[in-house]
């Protein structure tokens, strides 16, 4: 990109001074030579109190709100960023798939990515920022392109819908999530829903569920193992991987539970929306690879433990009790804190603890809420450490450990400290 074009495309004010962009940053420590410097606000300091540093680390150019050398000048450098961005989406010619949601997103981006062979961001680097990086890093070769779209304040959707004008929408579910910024589900349906404005849309049978029930008509077709659109049959959610059928053909995922096994149905169904051949998306899922923390399976010492502690909300902890209580053998649920709940979050613990003893579990529970779960059925302890020892005082080889909670838990550490 040009000093000329940035300015065009963000209908800034060029200054003098600055050279072509291969890359952007909105971080000065990650800027680097050749690269635009986006000046945003941060939650403790702003971007503009850098520009020096990053034109210092060898920055070309700088997106900001002040005037300076080597700088194009915008009233917003955040809105500038969402209009570099679209322009820069502008240029790629492949369809772009975009996944929303309030769970499953990060592993039905990476399942569709895999499976249809399209390039994706890494892990879930899902706000303005990264995907304008994205764009501008595509190669205008790649057969397509999938993005994460996550929000967590009302009218980010519509931001980022600006910014990746999807071909193809995902809605993989919808739930309780950022209700701090939502206030509830209603709240939680209205933003997700902006993700629907795509030209073409597949909605999950759990969100169409959702969607009625808030009075919202449901003409896009959707994906499910039920009376689905785009249906998978002959779901089998196996302690080491899921298997199901899509349009007669085996379709298998290297991982247990419901979660990627909806991925790869999405994948699948996105895949026959677009033409592409099934069978050879099919035979990409069976080595289908997620980021850490999604039902990622490790055995130490002959303990089998399923770490999903990347992220959870209600959803997302109902779904893998289901798929625990349906494991055989003996089998522990350790769960932490769901955050950003606001004031429901009592309300919402509770619901998954009277859920995991519907489901004949009980779970060890950490966290504000333990006590109040536990005394549904279950034990509460009052942190990791706790719960190490209580683990390790009952578990033996060939047993079964789930563990979940919100990432801010840390509760993989139960992993690392097991053998220490």
């Amino acid at each position: 990109m040009t000093p000329e074009w940035v300015a065009e495309a963000t209908g800034g004010r060029l200054h003098p001074g600055g050279g072509p962009v291969r890359d952007l940053h909105w971080h000065s420590g990650q800027v680097g030579e050749g690269f635009l410097f986006v000046a945003l606000p941060g939650s403790r300091a702003h971007g503009r109190e850098f520009a020096g540093e990053a034109l210092a680390k060898g920055a070309s150019l700088v997106l900001s709100d002040r005037p300076g050398r080597a700088t194009v000048e915008v009233e917003d450098p955040y809105k500038a960023l969402i209009r570099l961005g679209r322009a820069l989406r502008d240029l790629f010619p492949g369809p772009v798939v975009a996944v929303g949601g309030s769970s499953g997103k990060t592993t039905a981006k990476e399942a569709l990515a895999q499976g249809l062979g399209f390039p994706a961001p890494e892990g879930n680097q899902n706000t303005a920022p990264p995907l304008a990086r994205f764009f501008l890093k595509l190669p205008q070769e790649a057969p397509g392109a999938v993005v994460e779209l996550g929000v967590d304040r009302v009218g980010e959707m519509a931001e980022l819908m600006e910014l990746a004008r999807p071909d193809l929408a995902v809605l993989t579910a919808l739930g309780e999530e950022h209700l701090l910024a939502f206030g509830d589900l209603k709240g939680v349906v209205e933003e997700e829903m902006g993700l629907l404005k795509a030209p073409m849309a597949l909605v999950s049978q759990q969100a169409k569920e959702v969607l009625l029930a808030f009075g919202h008509r449901v003409d896009w077709p959707t994906y499910g193992f039920g009376q689905a659109t785009f249906r998978g049959e002959g779901l089998e959610l196996l302690p080491q991987e899921s298997r199901f059928r899509y349009r007669g053909l085996p379709v298998r995922v290297p991982y247990p539970g419901l979660g990627p096994a909806l991925g790869a149905l999405a994948a699948m169904a996105a895949a026959e929306v677009l033409g592409w051949d099934l069978l050879e998306v099919a035979e990409r899922l069976a080595h289908l690879r997620l980021p850490p923390g999604r039902m990622e399976r490790r055995e130490i010492g002959g303990v089998v433990f399923l770490n999903d502690a990347y992220n959870a909300n209600p959803l997302s902890v109902k779904a893998g009790l289901a798929w625990l209580a349906a494991q055989p053998g003996r089998k522990w649920a350790v769960l932490g804190e769901m955050r950003e709940l606001a004031e429901k979050a009592l309300e919402l613990h509770l619901e998954v603890a009277e859920e995991a003893a519907r489901l004949g579990l009980t779970p060890l529970y950490l966290g504000p809420f333990a006590k109040a779960q536990a005394a549904l059925g279950g034990e509460a302890v009052e942190d990791l450490e706790a719960a190490l020892a209580w683990l390790k005082a009952r578990v033996r080889p060939g047993d079964l450990v789930y563990l979940k909670a919100s990432r801010a838990v840390g509760l993989e550490r139960i992993l690392e400290l097991w053998d220490a």
